[in-house]
Order: structure tokens, then sequence, then C-alpha cells
């Protein structure tokens, strides 16, 4: 009673879900404090005070008409805070009309992709990338075009050359990634820019240029995340709050569309549209309330970076090799083994929950999502220890 395309699906759903699901049965028998999940993206701090706070006054002061319809495209005051934002940091001519709300950044990828692609239009993926980037594209009978990065998980610029074609119409960028935490650099967006630029005139075809960026403000030891629009004429940036804010279960965010797109405004009446139709309707009303005024606040990097390094600094000390992530709460090292999925399988024994690289495009590689309690980093140390005797 399902389609073909939804079973074929299935047998490739997310390692990161089935490995959760595997916490919860090694929980059961071990319980919660000897089992060391690195499987999900889910942070574990609670959101900062100022959201709690402003919640609350929205719905103590019985805020009128706070649970009704909005614009499809979300309030036009919250968009104009987060347009006026992205002014500062970009320095372009954007007003509340570049912006759309969106259900997380999940939602505005697909009404990105909606709102733009023809049927057998292709997207460029860039490995690692978090999977289901694919089933987004095949959402809207796109097709995926996957180009592996370098050992640094950096683009080439020859090879994305030679993956556009007259058929490409977006390219999916992905900074701080998940899942290897690198940041593109602004030389890194400008080779990229050129490549394209040279192709869209080959070609006589136009480029969307996507940044999804929910760990924009996850960056560490001054690396910084280059505003997009300021690098590539054709830009949209889809953000989220979920994990900026620890939001992921309230579904919003946004897309900002760069006001150098050639008929922009017909882009923003599709995306409205899209946002509609795909049945979001409109982003959840009251934490469009409560995220315009809370844009100021965001994670704890120094208890991120503490995370970071101790993990970090302890398993490249039994051996393992890895990339130091510039942002986001992932490392992306090389499986000692060819077969990941063996190496994660391996890695069970001593109740580690670990993601194949195979999940996102990369075999041989694996990743551990550290947005987890201090303790549970700590208390995993020695399972490390164990799992790397069999390698090294």
């Amino acid at each position: 009673m399902i389609s073909a395309q939804i079973k074929s699906d299935l047998q490739n759903a997310s390692w990161i879900r089935a490995m959760f699901e595997e916490g919860e049965r090694l929980r059961g028998i071990h319980g919660a404090d000897q089992v060391f999940d690195f499987s999900l993206g889910n942070p574990d701090y609670e959101p900062p005070a100022a959201v709690g706070e402003t919640l609350k006054k929205l719905v103590v002061e019985d805020t009128p008409g706070l649970h009704r319809y909005t614009s499809n495209a979300g309030y036009m005051d919250v968009r104009e805070k987060i347009a006026a934002r992205l002014v500062e940091e970009s320095g372009l001519s954007l007003t509340g009309q570049h912006i759309i709300m969106t259900c997380g950044a999940a939602g505005g990828l697909n009404v990105v992709l909606k709102t733009i692609l023809n049927p057998g239009d292709e997207v460029i993926l860039l490995a690692p990338y978090f999977v289901e980037y694919h089933f987004y594209v095949n959402n809207h009978g796109g097709k995926a075009v996957v180009v592996p990065t370098g050992k640094d998980f950096l683009p080439d610029p020859d090879l994305l050359a030679e993956s556009i074609t007259p058929k490409t119409r977006a390219i999916i960028i992905n900074s701080p990634n998940n899942p290897t935490g690198v940041v593109y650099s602004r030389q890194t967006l400008q080779d990229m820019a050129k490549v394209i630029n040279a192709k869209e005139q080959e070609y006589g075809t136009t480029i969307l240029a996507i940044s999804d960026e929910p760990y924009y403000k996850l960056v560490y030891e001054g690396a910084r995340v280059t505003n997009l629009m300021t690098v590539f004429k054709n830009a949209a940036i889809v953000n989220s709050f979920s994990k900026s804010l620890a939001l992921p279960g309230e579904r919003i965010g946004y897309i900002a569309v760069s006001p150098n797109i050639e008929a922009v405004e017909l882009m923003i009446d599709g995306l409205v549209f899209s946002n509609r139709i795909l049945g979001f309707v409109n982003a959840p009303s009251i934490f469009q309330k409560v995220v315009a005024e809370c844009l100021d606040e965001g994670p704890d990097i120094v208890e991120y970076q503490r995370r970071r390094d101790t993990l970090y600094n302890h398993i490249t000390g039994l051996g393992f090799t890895c990339v130091k992530p510039q942002g986001a709460f992932y490392l992306f090292p090389q499986s000692p083994e060819p077969d990941d999925v063996a190496f994660v399988q391996k890695a069970l024994q001593y109740n580690l929950l670990l993601v194949p690289g195979r999940g996102f495009a990369m075999p041989g590689y694996f990743r551990l999502a550290y947005c987890v309690d201090f303790k549970t980093i700590e208390r995993a140390l020695p399972a490390f220890e164990k799992l790397a005797k069999h390698y090294f």
C-alpha cells in the first residue's frame, strides 16, 4: 500500500535514527548511565532563559490573536527584525519581504526546492552531507548529484565544475557542516562562486546557492560564518533556531533570499505559495514571536568547546584520525577499518552509539554528536579506550 519510492527510501533511511533506537534498547538493558549515545544531534541543554521568559509573557498577557493563522510568510514584524540582522551582516538591502518564516530548516529546504525544481533538475550535494538532503531533493522531482570533498572536507573547484550540467538548478552548502564541523572560509566560497558563475555563463542558466545554516552560531576559536549573499548573486539562506536556541522540537526557522536575485519578487511569491501548499501553512505563531525577541541569544560556546576538546584530544590520543571541527557539535573521524558499519557494530559492544559515515554518503568514517552531558563524555572515555585496543 505504499509507493515504490517510499519503500526504497525506507531501506536507505537514516542511520542516525537507527542508532538512536538501538540506544533505547541498550538503555533498557544496562541503564541510561551505562550507555554512551553520541548518535543524535539533539541539544541536551535547555533554551536560554530569555526564551522561557518571552514565552511566559506572551501567554500570561493573553496576547490577542496569538493562536490564529498568520500570513503564510509569517508575522511581518518578526520578518523585519530578522531582515535587520541580515542587513548588519551583509550590507544588502533586505527587508521583511525577503524573509519567509518556516517550520524549521527542514521545512525551509523543502519549500525552496519545491519552488525552484522542475522534474529532472539537478541539485549538487557536497559529501559528506546530512543524509535527508537526498530525500528532500527527491520529494520535488529533482536529482541529487553527489560531489565528494577532499580529505579536509572542503570542496574541490575542479570536481565541482565537472559536476555542473545544463540541468543544475541548485547547490546546497552546509557550513558549519554536519557531520564534519568544517566551516567554509570566504575564500573557499569565492572559489565555488567563480566556478558557478562561469557555468551559468556557459549554459545560460541560473544556479541557486542554498545555505543551510542551523549551526551558524556554533563556531569556535574565532571561526567566522560568511553570509552567502555577500558571495553569490543567486543565494538563499535557510536557518533554524533548533541549535542556536535549543528549540528543535518547536520547528521554527526562516528562509532569506538575496535581493540581488533577478525577479526576486516572483521567487518570494513562489516560496510563500509553496509554504502553504506543502501543508506547513505558516510557521508556529507563538514561536515566531519568541525567536524575534531572542535574536541576541545563543548557545554556550565555551561549554561546547570543552566537550569538543575533551573528546577530540582523547580519541586522537588513542590513534583515531580526525579533522578538528571549527563549528557545530560533531566529530567525524576516520573508521580504523574500511567497513564503517562493522566498526560501529563493534562499538556497540562497549555501549558506544556512533553513526557510520555511509549515513552521510562518506563510507570509512563515523560521526559522534557531542551535544550530550559532559558527564556522559567522561564516562564514555574508558569505553573508547577499550574500543581502540582492537585497532591500535
